[in-house]
């Protein structure tokens, strides 16, 4: 995996380049303190943002789905994706309306999706997801478990950025 911009996605990034930052730990911070994960995908020449929950572990992400439904479906033609993710967001208020901004950090990524099969794996990538919003141990039924669709993206690349800190 790069930490920042690499591999396919070896363009320089637009926009203020001296709020970017590519220290692993900080990104992995942001991938742990983030509630949602808003999953990019193209579908054709049409794009589609889903957020959804996640977990984060060994250069991968983890999200759950329904079998069914425009997100899987999109995947199952095209597995490439972009993520993002933010945390500490606030609206910093100026004089004049033009001065107005954000502070926040944020994690931009690039990967590709795969589905998780088999029970065990499956067990395995929902803990990583429930361990990113509460402490374990947890179970699960086992029909629910056969029944959900879970996702794992390969990350190739992410870049944090942030503003305000």
């Amino acid at each position: 995996m790069q930490w920042g911009y690499g591999g396919r996605h070896n363009r320089q990034p637009m926009g203020r380049k001296d709020r970017l930052f590519t220290d692993r730990t900080q990104i992995e911070s942001i991938l742990k303190r983030a509630m949602v994960c808003r999953v990019a995908l193209a579908d054709g020449g049409q794009p589609y943002v889903v957020p959804v929950n996640f977990g984060y572990q060994d250069g991968c992400l983890y999200f759950h789905s329904d079998r069914e439904g425009k997100k899987m479906d999109i995947l199952r033609r095209n597995n490439r994706v972009c993520f993002e993710v933010d945390t500490d967001l606030e609206l910093v208020r100026r004089q004049t309306a033009c001065q107005w901004g954000m502070r926040y950090r944020s994690v931009i990524g690039f990967g590709r999706a795969f589905f998780v099969e088999g029970r065990e794996e499956k067990r395995a990538a929902l803990d990583i997801i429930m361990q990113h919003y509460s402490d374990g141990p947890f179970q699960y039924d086992e029909k629910q478990v056969d029944e959900v669709a879970i996702v794992r993206v390969e990350i190739d690349s992410m870049t944090g950025k942030q503003a305000g800190y």
